[in-house]
């Protein structure tokens, strides 16, 4: 039997429909087509220029020495500062990293042992603000005067707990419980079977998290730690109040002696918003890179 054919499937129309369609088409030919206005968005858009314009002037004209933010943008100190921010946020992400990935696996395990200490560890280290962290790390020395293993060294504390370790401990310790969360989001992604058939083929459990399950749970992995990661270069602030010497506390050294202080501010501000900005490209080209088989999947 034929297959009808397409003039065949469709409904032919009979002359007595089309002076009904001939009348309808006549009766909206003679209208015209006006867009929608939005006048609340021109509003909004007017009142928000508005708004940043005098902002803007506000800054222009106002009583600060643009000059001495164009000097001191460059200062050696400054930059020595920017060094040492972008050093202690690498090292305590790298830090938070390897806790979090460490806890994430724990947290799953079907040990009870192991599942109770990574959530108290995240629980602990998540209630405790970043601040009060880096204050008890830095005064350690007056509860544990030294830091002894029999055989090994005997220290003291003072010696050890610089202002650097102390950030390390503070910023890494309590980045690695927000990370443990992201990570385990990221591993509990991946579906079910894909655990079940590396178990079948005989792969051991270390084998398949870093060959199987961790090449995809990286696409949830990676926005989020990024997202962190941007966060703890702005964090690095707070180890000034321990005397560490990034970019915040160079700046406040320097306004403490000649009295610009939002000319110094700005200077800190403007070196903040180039690092994100060039972490944020750079978390943009991490992130395609692991979404590459999902972005081929939706074409």
């Amino acid at each position: 039997m034929r297959a009808p054919t397409l003039s065949q499937a469709m409904p032919q129309a009979s002359p007595a429909t089309e002076p009904a369609l001939d009348a309808d088409a006549y009766r909206i030919a003679h209208y015209t087509i006006v867009p929608q206005r939005h006048y609340g968005r021109i509003v909004a858009a007017v009142l928000i220029l508005g708004a940043l314009a005098a902002i803007i002037r506000a800054f222009a004209v106002g009583d600060i020495e643009w000059r001495y933010v164009g000097l001191f943008l460059t200062a050696p100190a400054i930059l020595a500062g920017l060094v040492n921010t972008i050093a202690l946020a690498v090292c305590a992400m790298a830090l938070g990293i390897v806790l979090g990935v460490l806890f994430a696996v724990m947290r799953l395990s079907k040990n009870p042992v192991l599942s109770t200490v990574a959530k108290l560890y995240v629980w602990l280290f998540r209630a405790a603000p970043a601040l009060l962290q880096l204050l008890i790390w830095f005064n350690l020395a007056l509860i544990f005067p030294r830091i002894a293993f029999p055989g090994l060294f005997d220290v003291r504390t003072v010696d050890v707990m610089t202002p650097f370790v102390a950030g390390l401990l503070g910023l890494g310790i309590q980045q690695g419980a927000y990370t443990s969360e992201v990570v385990r989001a990221g591993l509990q992604s991946v579906d079910q079977g894909q655990y079940e058939a590396a178990q079948a083929i005989g792969m051991t459990r270390l084998r398949m998290l870093r060959r199987i399950v961790m090449p995809q749970a990286m696409r949830v992995i990676v926005p989020p730690v990024g997202n962190e990661f941007i966060g703890m270069i702005k964090l690095t602030s707070l180890a000034s109040v321990i005397q560490y010497s990034e970019m915040l506390h160079a700046a406040q050294t320097i306004y403490y002696a000649n009295s610009r202080v939002l000319e110094l501010l700005f200077v800190a501000s403007i070196w903040y918003l180039i690092v994100v900005s060039v972490l944020s490209f750079g978390q943009g080209f991490v992130e395609r890179h692991f979404a590459r088989g999902v972005a081929a999947d939706r074409r």
